[in-house]
């Protein structure tokens, strides 16, 4: 029996930890499935809910920017090839976002380098990389 313990032991942790990882990764793929439907069809500032907290109170959208987000309309949300992690907590991804000017009718596109970080405390997935920037260059 001293031998059959530890196996089970190093069996049960490692089916724990898999658990773990799959409620982090159905997580993942919920918030991202949120954020970008949040994005699309809610507008560009309803997304900042998704911005970590920490991220906002350290730069936080000016009036401005609030503005610019109330004059689009996005059009398209293309997440490309999904998300790539990084490591355990963290994931990259590349999105494509299109979106119109209510004013000029006009359509743009932007490339946002977006990552993503797992807070272990809250069990949430937060946008690190901060809201998308509409004019980038």
């Amino acid at each position: 029996m001293r031998h059959i313990l530890p196996p089970l032991a190093v069996a049960a942790a490692a089916l724990l930890t898999g658990c773990m990882k799959d409620v982090r990764n159905d997580s993942l793929v919920t918030t991202l499935n949120a954020y970008s439907g949040a994005v699309r069809w809610d507008g560009l500032q309803s997304g900042l809910q998704y911005v970590d907290p920490e991220v906002l109170k350290a730069h936080p959208p000016t009036d401005f920017d609030l503005a610019r987000y109330q004059q689009v309309r996005v059009s398209d949300y293309d997440d490309g090839s999904g998300p790539v992690a990084l490591n355990d907590h963290e994931v990259k991804q590349t999105v494509r976002i299109s979106f119109i000017n209510n004013h000029t009718q006009a359509e743009r596109s932007i490339i946002v380098h977006q990552l993503w970080r797992y807070d272990e405390k809250a069990k949430h997935w937060w946008l690190e990389s901060g809201p998308p920037d509409l004019d980038p260059n």
